[in-house]
């Protein structure tokens, strides 16, 4: 395995906000108290984190008890442990899509227990947290995922489920339905220990939460990597003073981020999160479905609106505040909330994420301050690309970068057609070029003798003339390709591999996939190329 950077700087659609915090520059370190490097702050963190010991020990039993459901490892359960007697945790996290969803998921849980070994080795026991976000209720963004196939094309599994629409995807039950899907993906993933813990953990009655937890458990055994199933009703009792802070403060946090909003655009930032001043950091359960609390103000009356429909019902401070103390588990925290809640629950030393989670920490910073009084710091996870032999060799066969694919395979198809363009017209136009610079300089110098007003209509003339050629050129690459279906089949096949529907690699194909392909021991391999220090993309050649 050889890995090599590419600076997020040059990969399509990386926000200025994340840029910036890879850098740490100024103008992002008011939104961010520490920069990305763990080593520079992780002892002074460690001595600000504050957890009450009955908590603690709560939590522990309650991790204790979901791990052991899932089969955990002796080195799990020893990690359980390590927490009870008072580790610190990095954290990480993600929805539970299906199959374990795409590669980046991987590199989160590798990135959390080389962080927590990291600070470990440095005097800070730390062990890696895994927070399953199962009370998401958005299924279409977890309920399928991409393998490769033999030829090259993505191949997409889908499942339907049995639940309520909007319900929280814990309550997301797999039927019968899911068995035939299992089977499809591992005819493709072939005979392997991936398609064994597949068939293992996605079976008739598992909830998408417990299903993805039974594998990641399979997976990450030798790591010792905790799970934590967000949606268990024990932790909402746990977490319930931070769900009452968050509606009796509800239009002190509205106002903190409104200007922490204001602050960021001003800072020609972006806000991750729409923020109005209606907004309520809570969600409740209604009639099974994970329902969006509002706040509305008329005078001096206040009231709490649950839902957004005709059936919408309104309800005092007071009524909503007595729901939460009677059924705790019917709240759950909004995306601002949820990572103020994982360090009221965990003593997170620090959190792991990518760009996306980087942007909610520069708004919920704010919540942070206002309900724990310390805001946790976010370390970038490693992020790849992994380029397998064949598409090395085709990489190198039509000399491409992995630059060349961002624009999309149908610019990426007339990029090869150039590049096999007949020895002879390749020549013509390479001549053609060099004959046109060296004449049109001479005739440059020779206007410029002559009266110097003419060199700017000379360049003018240059630049219009070259467009020309560029524009001939093009045309005939262009040609080139509408014959060559080999051209058309290889820019397809890159493109599918390397930057599927014009995204990160990782952000699409599933981490079962490469488990299938190279085995378990891909996972210790990845884990070497991961260095704290460097927070570029990193192109993995397998």
């Amino acid at each position: 395995m050889k890995a090599h950077c590419l600076p997020f700087s040059k990969i399509p659609h990386t926000s200025r906000l994340f840029s910036d915090f890879l850098t740490y520059s100024p103008t992002v370190q008011p939104f961010y108290p520490r920069s990305p490097y763990l080593k520079e702050w992780l002892r002074d963190e460690a001595n600000q984190i504050s957890y009450a010991p009955e908590r603690r020990s709560r939590v522990a039993d309650i991790l204790d008890k979901q791990n052991q459901s899932w089969n955990a490892s002796p080195k799990t359960e020893a990690n359980i442990e390590r927490l009870r007697r008072g580790a610190s945790a990095v954290v990480t996290g993600q929805q539970v899509g299906l199959f374990g969803g795409p590669m980046f998921a991987i590199y989160k849980a590798l990135t959390a227990v080389k962080l927590a070994e990291q600070a470990t080795a440095a005097g800070v026991e730390a062990v890696p947290i895994f927070w399953l976000a199962t009370y998401d209720h958005d299924l279409a963004e977890v309920n399928h995922v991409a393998f490769p196939s033999a030829d090259g094309n993505l191949q997409t599994f889908t499942t339907t489920s049995h639940g309520v629409q909007g319900a929280p995807v814990s309550a997301v039950r797999l039927g019968e339905e899911i068995l035939p899907v299992v089977d499809q993906a591992c005819a493709l993933l072939g005979d392997s220990d991936a398609s064994r813990h597949l068939r293992d953990s996605y079976r008739p009655g598992e909830t998408m939460g417990t299903a993805f937890a039974r594998l990641y458990s399979m997976l990450f055994a030798d790591w010792g990597v905790i799970l934590l199933d967000a949606s268990d009703p024990e932790l909402h009792a746990v977490a319930a003073p931070v769900y009452r802070e968050a509606i009796e403060r509800a239009h002190e946090l509205q106002s903190v981020l409104l200007e922490r909003g204001a602050a960021l655009e001003a800072a020609g930032y972006h806000q991750q999160v729409k923020v109005t001043s209606s907004s309520v950091l809570v969600f409740t359960t209604q009639d099974g479905a994970r329902t969006p609390i509002q706040r509305r103000v008329s005078g001096t009356h206040e009231e709490f609106v649950i839902g957004s429909d005709a059936s919408a019902e309104n309800v005092s401070k007071s009524e909503l505040l007595d729901r939460l103390r009677k059924s705790p588990g019917h709240f759950t925290p909004n995306v601002l909330l949820r990572p103020v809640v994982e360090d009221y629950l965990l003593p997170t030393l620090a959190y792991t994420g990518g760009a996306a989670e980087t942007a909610y920490f520069a708004q919920a910073g704010a919540v942070f301050e206002k309900l724990l009084g310390r805001v946790t710091p976010i370390v970038p996870r490693f992020s790849a690309t992994l380029v397998e032999p064949k598409m090395q060799r085709l990489l190198e066969k039509h000399g491409l970068e992995i630059t060349d694919l961002f624009e999309g395979s149908e610019a990426l198809r007339h990029l090869i057609a150039a590049k096999s363009l007949p020895g002879d017209l390749q020549a013509a136009f390479d001549s053609a070029k060099a004959s046109f610079e060296k004449n049109f300089s001479a005739l440059k110098e020779k206007l410029e003798k002559l009266d110097r007003t003419l060199v700017d209509a000379a360049e003018t003339s240059r630049s219009k003339m070259q467009h020309q050629i560029e524009k001939l050129y093009a045309q005939a690459a262009r040609a080139e390709a509408q014959k060559g279906e080999l051209v058309t089949r290889h820019a397809e096949t890159l493109s599918q591999a390397l930057y599927p529907e014009k995204g990160l690699q990782e952000r699409t194909i599933g981490g079962l996939y490469f488990m299938a392909r190279y085995g378990g021991e891909i996972l210790q391999q990845l884990y070497d190329t991961i260095h704290p220090d460097c927070h570029d993309h990193q192109i993995v050649e397998l």
